[in-house]
Formats: structure tokens, C-alpha cells, sequence
């Protein structure tokens, strides 16, 4: 049982409070000591006294006891919880569903399933994460495209004020995409800010990124992206990659993870360029990515590189004099 959490006096003060009456303290005399009722005091004597010496050296005898009853005739017989534990576990149900089904209140099927430990499903254990890194740089690049919303003013993401006219909701000013690629060994990144994420706009932005890749002395041989229809059903953009000898790879279905550092770059991508600041508007914001994109690859410590900034990795490499 250990302690109640409201306990006044833990195990080491118990202790001392039965080593005051052993060394010749009535138990009033102990207890205002300890600030305690004289009846509590009493009880941790008797509990003491009567206790064998391992309980004793062990402590056991001083912790709580459980206040569950001996006896409770009025619960509900086994036989009647193992026929409401059988239809949760058969359906899935909660408590309401299954009080219908077996005639018992809501309540008394709640407490049911709570003592059974079947009140909530059992959470399913975190899959191990796997994590890799190519050895070089242009080994591998990742390629993904994050949606923001457009604005007028400030909104209450960065203001807190969620208060708002009908007028600016007829507003629709709409969406724009964040276009990212980001290389493997190095999580050296480049990003676009455009209005759609149509099959011409992704062509367009892979062949600007691999030329910011190549001035930067990284020749990619591969990308990763996910199942996007831009990139899977992008005939322009296969034969770009032909040109390039880039071997395009996808990602299985439904998994993000192996995806995951342009997944987390965009997460940082949000908080630190997109809700960092207060824009006045979207055009303001999207004037601040290129700062913001020279900050990160330059400057910005990064937990995977030992605290160093992405362009740590790219220098020295073959066919640069920097």
C-alpha cells in the first residue's frame, strides 16, 4: 500500500515518532511533537509494538494500510463481472453500451471494468525508432512540402487573441506550400515559398535546389519523398531526375518516419521562422524565409551535429576550394 498521499507524517517521521514513546514519551506528548492527533499517534505505537523484528528493520509495519473493506455484499457477483468483462472485451463497447446490453447501471459497469483493468484498451508499446544517416553528402536527399495559411494580420497563433470580424473571415486569402529539401549526411537545407504544390512548381523548385546542392559542391544521388501524386505521377520531374542520374525512391505508405528529417526540419521550419516572429502579414513572413533559411544553414546549432550548423559537413568536400 506504501503512504497515502495526504499522509501527514511519512515513514521517517513515523519512526521517530515510535522512538519518542520507546524512549518514555506518552503518546500525547509524542504526537503534539509530531503534530499529529493523539489516536494517530496510538495507532503507529500499537502497529509498532505488535510488529515482528523484520517488519520492524523493514518499516513495513509503519505504512499504510488499505482501506478497502473485508466484506462488500453488495458488489456485484462474479458471475455477473465476468459477463460484462466477456462483452467488453468481444465489442470493444464502453460502459454505457454494455450497461444497455447486460441490464446493469452505467456506473456499476464502469467500476466493473476499472477493477478488471479493462476501462481503457491497452496502449500499444512505441515502435523502435530506427535511425540512419548516408556517410556523405548528396548520398540522400529529402524532399517534402509543408501548407501555411495566408494572412492580412496577425493571428492568434502569435497573438493569442482569437477575436475576429465577419469581414476578415470572408477574407479567404487562402494557402501557400513550403517546398523543402534537405540533405541526409549534412541537414543541409533549402526551401521555396510558392502558392500550389502542382507537378510544374515541384519540377521547377528540384531543379532550383539541385543547382543550390551543386553550388555547395553536393551532387545528390538520391531522393526520398513521400506518395505525393507531384511526385509519383511527375513525368517532368522523372525525366529531370534521369538527366541528373538521381534515383527517386519513395517512402512505404502511411510511414512519415522514414521520411523524418525533412518531417522535423518543417517542424522547425514552424516554430522558429513561420510563428518566431510577428508579421504583419504573410508577404512579410515569406520576405523573412531567406534570412531565416541562411540563419539555419550557417549559424543555427544542431542537436544531430554535435551543436554545429549544417554547413560544417559540406565543406572540404571533393571539387570545393572553400
Amino acid at each position: 500500500m506504501g503512504l497515502h498521499r495526504n499522509a501527514r507524517l511519512g515513514l521517517a517521521g513515523r519512526r521517530q515518532l515510535v522512538a519518542d514513546v520507546e524512549a518514555g514519551l506518552s503518546c500525547r506528548e509524542a504526537a503534539r511533537r509530531r503534530a499529529v492527533s493523539p489516536t494517530t499517534a496510538c495507532r503507529w505505537w500499537r502497529r509498532w509494538s505488535a510488529a515482528t523484528l523484520e517488519q520492524q528493520r523493514s518499516l513495513s509495519c509503519l505504512e499504510d494500510h488499505s482501506s478497502r473493506p473485508h466484506r462488500s455484499p453488495r458488489l456485484l457477483p462474479v458471475v455477473e463481472q465476468e459477463r460484462i468483462c466477456a462483452a467488453r472485451r468481444r465489442s470493444g463497447w464502453g460502459p454505457r453500451l454494455i450497461a444497455g446490453e447486460t441490464g446493469h447501471a452505467h456506473a456499476t459497469v464502469w467500476r466493473t471494468l476499472r477493477r478488471a483493468g479493462l476501462s481503457r484498451p491497452p496502449r500499444q508499446p512505441r515502435e523502435q525508432s530506427c535511425r540512419y544517416e548516408w556517410p556523405c553528402p548528396g548520398d540522400l536527399l529529402h524532399i517534402d512540402s509543408k501548407r501555411f495559411v495566408r494572412f492580412t494580420r496577425p493571428g492568434h497563433a502569435v497573438t493569442g487573441d482569437r477575436r475576429s470580424s465577419g469581414a476578415r473571415k470572408r477574407e479567404r486569402v487562402g494557402f501557400e506550400w513550403v517546398h523543402s529539401l534537405v540533405d541526409d549526411h549534412s541537414r543541409l537545407a533549402y526551401s521555396e515559398l510558392h502558392r500550389d504544390e502542382k507537378a510544374v512548381t515541384v519540377t521547377g523548385f528540384v531543379e532550383r535546389g539541385l543547382a543550390f546542392f551543386a553550388d555547395h559542391g553536393i551532387a545528390a544521388k538520391r531522393l526520398l519523398s513521400d506518395n505525393a501524386w507531384a511526385y509519383t505521377h511527375n513525368q517532368a520531374l522523372a525525366q529531370l531526375l534521369a538527366r541528373h542520374r538521381i534515383r527517386h525512391m519513395l517512402i512505404p505508405p502511411r510511414r512519415p518516419q522514414v521520411n523524418g528529417k525533412v518531417e522535423r526540419y518543417q517542424q522547425t521550419l514552424k516554430r522558429e521562422w513561420a510563428l518566431g516572429e510577428v508579421y504583419r502579414s504573410s508577404d512579410h513572413r515569406a520576405a523573412a524565409l531567406t534570412h531565416w533559411l541562411r540563419y539555419y544553414n550557417q549559424r543555427r546549432p544542431h542537436s544531430s551535429l554535435g551543436g554545429r550548423p549544417p554547413t560544417s559537413r559540406v565543406h572540404n568536400v571533393p571539387r570545393q576550394d572553400s
